[in-house]
């Protein structure tokens, strides 16, 4: 079978890419051991690279190194979800409490035009999924602190994981669209401490709806 054509960047990072997607679309099924025999020559590739790629996503906790035994995909447990949704609301909540300090009057027009988009998509819970994810990645950044973003980023990767994605349960998407109401009403008040408060309810809420 013929190579993949992949992009100049290192080999490992386009592997990595993929089975990154492959995981996250259910192809590679939670607890599914990784055969890096088979997907080396699928891909047509040696298995350097993809040894490579497994230690990235291992490093993202989307993939389990076992001795001898080789690589799994990860088992999220509830335990795992709890940790997970805890360190979020930690970081976005802190997010949303700079934002509600620092952010300009332009800024603040940029999250209610994306709040907005979200109200019109509740119709669509694909493009909501999509637009609460912008949401929530538009005040990671106007926080302006790649380190808080690059853990953030890590944890929604597991998050991923969870086999029920708690929007998707009856009810939820018009809860989580309030509950985003009264974070921009924060928000655009300038109420730094209710902002961060009202993001960690936004967490915990979640978290219920996902168990």
């Amino acid at each position: 079978m013929s190579a993949l054509m992949f992009t100049p960047r290192a080999l490992y990072e386009d592997v990595a890419e993929l089975l990154r997607q492959r995981i996250f679309q259910r192809l590679l099924e939670p607890g599914s051991w990784i055969d890096e025999l088979k997907i080396a020559e699928e891909l047509g590739i040696s298995r350097t690279p993809l040894r490579e790629a497994l230690k990235v996503l291992a490093t993202e906790g989307l993939v389990t190194m076992k001795v001898r035994r080789g690589a799994y995909v990860t088992e999220v447990s509830e335990k795992d979800l709890r940790d997970v949704y805890h360190l979020l609301a930690l970081m976005e909540s802190d997010a949303a409490r700079v934002v509600a300090q620092n952010a300009t009057a332009q800024q603040m027009a940029q999250i209610q035009a994306q709040h907005l988009a979200l109200e019109n998509a509740v119709g669509d819970r694909d493009k909501f999924f999509e637009i609460n994810q912008a949401f929530h990645h538009l005040l990671l950044d106007m926080s302006d602190n790649k380190w808080r973003s690059q853990i953030v980023a890590d944890l929604r990767k597991v998050m991923k994981l969870n086999r029920h994605h708690s929007l998707f349960k009856d009810g939820r998407i018009e809860q989580s669209l309030a509950e985003h109401r009264a974070i921009v009403e924060a928000l655009l008040q300038k109420q730094p401490e209710l902002a961060a408060e009202r993001m960690s309810a936004h967490f915990s809420n979640g978290l219920e709806a996902a168990q």
